[in-house]
């Protein structure tokens, strides 16, 4: 049995053959975390693999489905921490996942440079001089919101990390879109790979998916868009593939 604390949940994680512990008040993993794990590099049987704003484990716990190698996830709420830990031993990884309860700029130099094969991150979304309301509720504002890192710390931190030659994966907002590709390349990860998600085929993209190689050449490619919903509001054939890992 797993221990589930105040309005805490057990729930299936999606397609995979996976429990998750999730809670409204405090994190629930949304269709962005889906997306990067679909859509990120993962070494199969050699190297190493980390997460950085991991929330309650969920990227590690779907890239386990994926990949044989050992998989970091790092966390600065140690309440979250605490919930990906009980579901990755709910789940019997703990031979494959390990997680970190730290501050993402001070990871590097906790593990050295350039010691990980692929990095995932799904940061906070908004910068601090935006005009949008914080949460009040606490976790989803350090969630949510450039709060204890900024971008640029991102983007810094997975560079270090990385290997020559070593990918990294992002999920963000189109809006910042620019500045994740100017911070990637000044850190030395050459962008290869976008992908935009649109809600529906009338909307504009609101999500942006970016997968870049450590010190790669120049040589962009823009793949076709993803689209989530179907005029009737079911879920597109990919996404629900994704998600229920069969065709609509």
């Amino acid at each position: 049995m797993v221990e589930l604390k105040e309005d805490e949940r057990l729930d299936y994680l999606l397609a995979e053959n996976l429990r998750i512990i999730q809670s409204p008040s405090v994190f629930s993993f949304s269709l962005d975390a889906v997306l990067l794990a679909n859509f990120a590099y993962v070494p199969k049987r050699k190297g190493k693999i980390i997460d950085l704003c991991s929330g309650n484990g969920v990227i590690p716990l779907m890239l386990s489905n994926r990949t044989s190698v050992p998989i970091t996830g790092v966390e600065i709420q140690a309440r979250l921490v605490n919930m990906a830990v009980r579901s990755i031993e709910y789940n019997q990884l703990e031979d494959q996942i390990s997680m970190i309860h730290g501050d993402i700029k001070e990871i590097p130099a906790h593990f050295g440079n350039d010691k990980f094969d692929a990095v995932t991150c799904n940061p906070p979304y908004f910068s601090e001089g935006e005009k949008v309301k914080i949460n009040s509720n606490e976790h989803y504002a350090i969630a949510r919101h450039e709060l204890l890192c900024t971008l640029e710390d991102v983007v810094k931190s997975v560079s270090t990390l990385l290997k020559q030659g070593g990918k990294a994966s992002f999920v963000h907002r189109p809006g910042r879109g620019v500045d994740l590709l100017t911070l990637m390349r000044k850190y030395r990860i050459e962008p290869k790979r976008v992908r935009f998600v649109y809600p529906n085929k009338e909307k504009e993209a609101n999500t942006v998916l970016v997968e870049g190689i450590k010190d790669g050449s120049p040589d962009l490619r823009v793949l076709q868009p993803l689209v989530v919903y179907n005029e009737n509001g079911s879920y597109g054939s990919e996404v629900h593939r994704m998600l229920y890992g069969q065709d609509s």
